[in-house]
Order: C-alpha cells, then structure tokens, then sequence
C-alpha cells in the first residue's frame, strides 16, 4: 500500500455529513459498554479500541452472556458476537440514525442482552435522542474508511508514543463521546476538577496528565488535526514552542495543535507526530515539575 493510501485525505467539507452520521452511531455502540462494565478511573472503560477492520468494544457479560460488538468499517456493518458463537449484523448504511438504533437494540434485545443507558448522544452540542434522530443519515463508505485508515496509522504511532513512558498510561483508545483518539500518561498525583465542573469532567479530571491524539474536526474547528494538552494546564505553556515547525498552540482549542495535512505531506508522518507527542509532553511535565524519570529517553 502507497504512503499516499495509508496517509488519505481527509478534507472535512467533504466527509463531515459521513462523520457526524459515524459518531452517533458509534455512540450508541459504546454507550453499550458504558452500561455494562465497570467503571475504570479517567473513564477507562468506556472507549473502542482499533482493529484490523475497524473498532471493538472487547468483551462485555450480561446475564452470564459474554459477548463484543465490532465496527467492521470495509464491509460497514456491526457485528454482536457471543461465545455461544451466533453472529448479529447491523448495516452501517445511508439510513437515519433512530433506525440503525431500534435495529441494533432489537438485535441485543433478541440475543438476551440488556443495556440501560440515557438514549441520546453525549458531549455534543445539539444532542438528539437516538429514537428521534432523522437528521443523521448521511453515509458514504469511502469516507468512513478514509477516517478508519488514518486512524489505523494513528494508532501504531500513539502505542509507540505510549511505550516510552515508565508511569502510568492509558491504552490507545477512541472516546466516542469526545470523538478522538488519544492517550493519556499520568504523573501519578492528584488534580483538583474546575468549580462547576460536570459529571465527565469530575471523574476524568482528578488526576494530573498529559494527554495527545488526534481528532478528525468539528464545526468548531474544520480541520482534522491531532492535539495535545496538560492538565491542569501550567502557566506559561502557550509560549513554548512544539515541534515540527508546523505545530502550534492554539488559543481556539487551547492547546497544541498540529494539522493532520500537514503530518500526511511531511517526508515521515511518524517521525512528524513523535516529534509532536514527545516535545508537547516534555514542555507540559517541566513545567509541572513531574518526575523527569517517568520519560524513557532511550528504547532498547
């Protein structure tokens, strides 16, 4: 396969109708396993993870059933698999989001399966419950793949980002809420949530952490880029500058941007975005003062 082929445009004009349609529907597939394991510090145990085909939530149990539900986006269809070895498909096709929710909900139901959840998408600023939502039906296949592939590549190089770190880590995973691919490291202390703070906040923010990954865009911010912040956010870390030359802060995020085109046309987009991962995160732990050992400088 090309550079150019595992590097695909992804001009967010083009595909945000496909995304938007991709992000509710992922939504109601994780909010699955938001309802049915146990809570896990920082939310850990709500995300997707990426596959050779797609995305997995991992096994889940209901009732004594084991089962996973896996995104398969070549073929673009959900599949529920159980241990007991039966298969239930849901298609990702061009249809309305309140009918791909009473098919994958009528699935589970049929297989034992129950799920309880508020039925409405989170961390958006228009949410439409899912049995309601006619406004999302937009899907073509080619840009939901384009999206999948970029986020394959993504996800090789944010475990190995992940691997140079002696302290703890969160996997690589996609938070469907928030719709991106991200990594945290922790330096192991405390953080205190802002006053007012909500619920998703209050429990994903009590603890101190660098966070990077990478977002497709948003009405709010047309680009797909990746990104990177600390938390809290040190004072000063605006001024310090990020590599490669193209990566900045920005104050319409608040945080350290690098545009995903930029990345795909460098000569390496790997190399571009360790240089991203890497100098972001040690601007952010000096000025924290987090223990320069937790960084492993050298890999054997």
């Amino acid at each position: 396969m090309s550079s150019q082929e595992n590097w695909p445009e992804l001009p967010y004009g083009a595909y945000k109708d496909t995304l938007d349609t991709l992000h509710m529907k992922l939504q109601i597939v994780g909010k699955v396993r938001l309802s049915l394991t146990p809570f896990e510090p920082q939310w850990a145990n709500v995300p997707l993870y990426l596959t050779a085909r797609g995305l997995t939530t991992t096994p889940m149990e209901h009732a004594g059933l084991v089962f996973q539900v896996n995104v398969d986006l070549i073929d673009h269809q959900v599949m529920i698999q159980t241990v007991r070895g039966e298969t239930r498909r849901v298609a990702l096709a061009a249809r309305p989001v309140a009918d791909f929710y009473a098919d994958f909900m009528s699935n589970l139901g049929a297989l034992g399966v129950e799920a309880s959840f508020r039925p409405a998408p989170s961390e958006v600023s228009d949410p439409i419950p899912f049995a309601e939502d006619t406004v999302h039906k937009t899907y073509e296949p080619e840009w939901a793949n384009r999206f999948w592939r970029a986020l394959s590549q993504v996800d090789l190089v944010l475990k190995e980002h992940r691997s140079r770190y002696r302290g703890r880590t969160s996997p690589v995973h996609l938070f469907w809420g928030s719709f991106d691919l991200a990594n945290s490291r922790f330096s192991g202390r405390p953080a205190t949530p802002p006053p007012g703070a909500g619920l998703i906040e209050r429990l994903g923010g009590d603890a101190e952490q660098v966070c990077c990954g990478f977002w497709p865009g948003h009405a709010r911010f047309p680009q797909a880029a990746f990104f990177s912040y600390t938390y809290p956010k040190p004072p000063g870390i605006e001024l310090e500058a990020a590599e490669p030359a193209e990566a900045s802060w920005s104050p319409q995020l608040g945080e350290f941007a690098l545009l995903y085109e930029d990345v795909r046309k460098s000569a390496s987009p790997r190399e571009a975005m360790l240089r991203f991962f890497e100098s972001t995160y040690a601007a952010g732990a000096r000025l924290a003062r987090w223990d320069p050992a937790l960084s492993i400088e050298r890999v054997p």
